[in-house]
């Protein structure tokens, strides 16, 4: 997952899941668009994290695949800038994926809607937009029992007053009844310390009914009720930001249309260099054929040299590794760097 406020991100509006949803893709296209599809809101959407996870291609042939899923409408790679109350300001990039085909007039028109939206600052690095509540978190059934269990603050308050003064001795039955004005106190804004001053100030030489002076304090002394115009302090309330700009960024170089021209979600030099060095789906299917004879010529000439050097076959039970184990490693390395767009190693044998 990625940073709160960023990552994948659903553009909305989407049609019910459907098997032609990609079926105008290219079988890999088609493939990684399904595994982009079925991602969580949240998710790092970059070609190396996704290549980690995915389980057949690499950062090329990923990177590749997302070049095109832009083109066809399905990502977007928007810059937003975003001012925020406290005059500070800051550019960020938000990843936005559509299941359902979209026009570049389609997502033109949902960069400008964009503009203006109401963000706030996050507890983490960067900004998240406000989209609804947080979700609360479901406690444990333990923690709930030890919730029960354990006193509540007031009542440690109301019994820390022996301690804090050895004339207000209150009992257990005193405690009980005096929590509710004590836990009034604190809804109030009172602190356990405030509670414990007002309650032991200037107190008589002896009290000989302490649970009925406490309460008598409790009731007459009450901190006065919030009203609905009181607000947050400024330094723990969020700061609140809005979008100011919104431009479309390259989803490969991640150049804005500032300085480049955006055509399809892709800019022009990064266009012409996947032209220049294409990577289709072919040329995987042709390096995954040839590794797979390497492999298997590779075992056949191999197993000839030891039992030459033998004088015979030899068990692979008398081996260290077995020769299959071997060259089937050697097959795996080749084909995770064919994938990556890199030339496979010769075996020195």
């Amino acid at each position: 997952m990625a940073k709160t406020g960023y990552g994948k991100r659903s553009a909305g509006d989407e049609d019910p899941h459907a098997d032609p949803d990609f079926a105008h893709l290219s079988p890999r296209d088609a493939d990684v668009a399904v595994f982009i599809d079925h991602l969580d809101d949240g998710h790092a959407m970059g070609h190396k994290v996704l290549a980690a996870e995915h389980p057949r291609y690499g950062q090329q042939a990923m990177r590749s695949s997302l070049n095109r899923l832009t083109e066809a409408g399905h990502l977007r790679w928007i810059k937003e800038h975003i001012t925020v109350e406290d005059n500070s300001m800051r550019w960020v990039t938000r990843t936005y994926w559509s299941r359902t085909r979209r026009s570049p007039e389609w997502w033109a028109e949902f960069a400008r809607e964009r503009h203006g939206r109401d963000v706030t600052q996050d507890y983490r690095p960067g900004l998240a937009r406000v989209e609804g509540p947080a979700p609360q978190p479901t406690p444990d059934v333990a923690q709930d029992e030890r919730a029960v269990d354990e006193p509540s603050v007031a009542y440690r308050t109301l019994v820390g007053l022996r301690a804090a003064d050895p004339r207000m001795p209150l009992s257990e039955a005193d405690c009980r009844s005096l929590e509710p004005l004590a836990e009034e106190w604190l809804s109030r804004g009172a602190t356990p310390n405030g509670i414990t001053r007002a309650l032991t100030d200037g107190l008589p030489p002896t009290v000989s009914n302490p649970g009925g002076f406490a309460r008598k304090r409790l009731e007459a002394k009450m901190p006065p009720q919030h009203t609905d115009t009181d607000t947050a302090p400024a330094e723990t309330r969020p700061l609140r930001g809005r979008v100011t700009r919104v431009i479309m960024a390259c989803a490969t170089c991640d150049q804005d249309e500032r300085t480049v021209k955006i055509d399809r979600g892709i800019c022009e030099d990064c266009r012409k260099e996947e032209a220049e060095n294409p990577t289709s789906d072919e040329d995987i299917v042709k390096g995954f054929e040839e590794i797979a004879h390497l492999g298997i010529t590779s075992a056949y000439y191999l197993k000839r040299k030891l039992e030459r050097k033998t004088g015979g076959p030899v068990p692979d039970t008398f081996r260290p590794v077995p020769i299959e184990d071997l060259v089937f490693y050697h097959f795996r390395d080749n084909r995770d760097r064919i994938a990556n767009g890199l030339p496979p190693r010769r075996w020195n044998w």
